[in-house]
C-alpha cells in the first residue's frame, strides 16, 4: 500500500504544481487550471487515505497536522476557483494566482516533511 500512497502523493504534487504555475504564467485563472487543482486534490486525498491506513494509529504529529491543514486548504482553494470562474469577475480571475501560490507553498511543507521522514524510517 505504501507504493500506491507515494504514487498518488507525487501525482498530487505534479497536478497541483502544473495547475498553480500554469495559472501564474497565463496571468489568469482558466478552467484547465481548475481541472489540475481538482486532480491534485483528488490524488492527495487518495494518497493521504492510504498513508492514514498505514499509520497504525500513531499519535498526532507535525506531518499529520500540516498535511491535514494543507488538504483542507487545497479543498478551499479548489472550491474558491470554482466560485471565481462561476462569478467571472475579471479582477478575481487575474489575481487568483496569489492565493494559489500561497496554498501551493503551504502544501509543500507536509510533502517535504514526508520526504524527510521517508529517509529517517
Amino acid at each position: 500500500m505504501l507504493p500506491l500512497a507515494v504514487i498518488f502523493i507525487n501525482l498530487a504534487l505534479l497536478s497541483y504544481t502544473i495547475g498553480v504555475w500554469s495559472e501564474k504564467r497565463s496571468g489568469e485563472l482558466k478552467l484547465k487550471h481548475l481541472a489540475y487543482f481538482g486532480f491534485g486534490l483528488l490524488f492527495d486525498t487518495i494518497g493521504t487515505t492510504f498513508m492514514k491506513l498505514l499509520a497504525d494509529g500513531s499519535a498526532i504529529n507535525l506531518h499529520g497536522i500540516t498535511g491535514l491543514v494543507a488538504l483542507i486548504l487545497m479543498f478551499f482553494h479548489t472550491a474558491w476557483a470554482c466560485f471565481v470562474l462561476w462569478k467571472k469577475k475579471e479582477l478575481q480571475i487575474k489575481q487568483f494566482h496569489k492565493f494559489s501560490l500561497s496554498v501551493w507553498g503551504i502544501w509543500l511543507v507536509p510533502y517535504f516533511i514526508g520526504v524527510a521522514l521517508s529517509f529517517i524510517n
